[in-house]
Formats: C-alpha cells, structure tokens, sequence
C-alpha cells in the first residue's frame, strides 16, 4: 500500500502502527524518484503487507533533515516500528537504499529484508 505523508505528525504513527514500512524519500521533479515510484505502483499488490510511506522532502525538509537526506530517491526501512538494515541478495546489508533501483533487483531486496 502507498501511503503521501500529509502531516508531519501522522509520520511517526505510521511507522510504529504499520508493520512493515518503507520510506520513500523523493521530491517531484526528480527523475529518478518517478521511475522508482513507477515500480512501486507495479508491483504493490505483489507486496501489500508493506506500506511505502513517500515523503515529499520539499514539503517535509525537517523530516527528510532527521534522516540526514542529501540524495534522492532515498529509502528507509521499518518493521514493528523499528529501523532495519536492507539485505542484498549478496546478504550485505545496508542501512538505506540511496538512488533508483531496478524492479527486480527492488524485488530481491524486498524478499530478502521482509
């Protein structure tokens, strides 16, 4: 399920009420931002245990300042309210994911994480 942060406050209430989570950070007129919520919007019902929640970094800088975002398309991942690492198919593990990935790179992501 997607999920546009409208409110500041509703961001903490989502991570910790939603099981799973991901962190969209993304901004409009980023390109790369686009095409990656383009996969997430193709591949949603595979995945609708796991909410992305975007947030628009222009609309929310405090929020997107929290998590020290400097580059977009930025992701971050929760499950029961607590921070995990993303793991790779190679089993590296990665605190957030930095940049546009491809769908089924995404996908392997997703099923090794969650």
């Amino acid at each position: 399920m997607i999920k546009h942060l409208e409110k500041e406050s509703d961001f903490e209430k989502i991570i910790s009420e939603d099981e799973k989570v991901i962190v969209d950070f993304y901004a409009d007129w980023c390109g790369p931002c686009k095409r990656l919520g383009r996969t997430f919007e193709s591949f949603q019902n595979d995945y609708d245990d796991i909410t992305i929640l975007k947030v628009d970094v222009d609309g929310f800088p405090n929020i997107a300042a929290l998590f020290n975002v400097v580059s977009i398309p930025y992701l971050v991942g929760y499950i029961n309210g607590k921070r995990v690492d993303f793991v790779y198919p190679d089993s590296s593990k990665h605190a957030d994911i930095l940049g546009a990935m491809e769908e089924d790179e995404l996908k392997l992501v997703l099923d090794q994480t969650f």
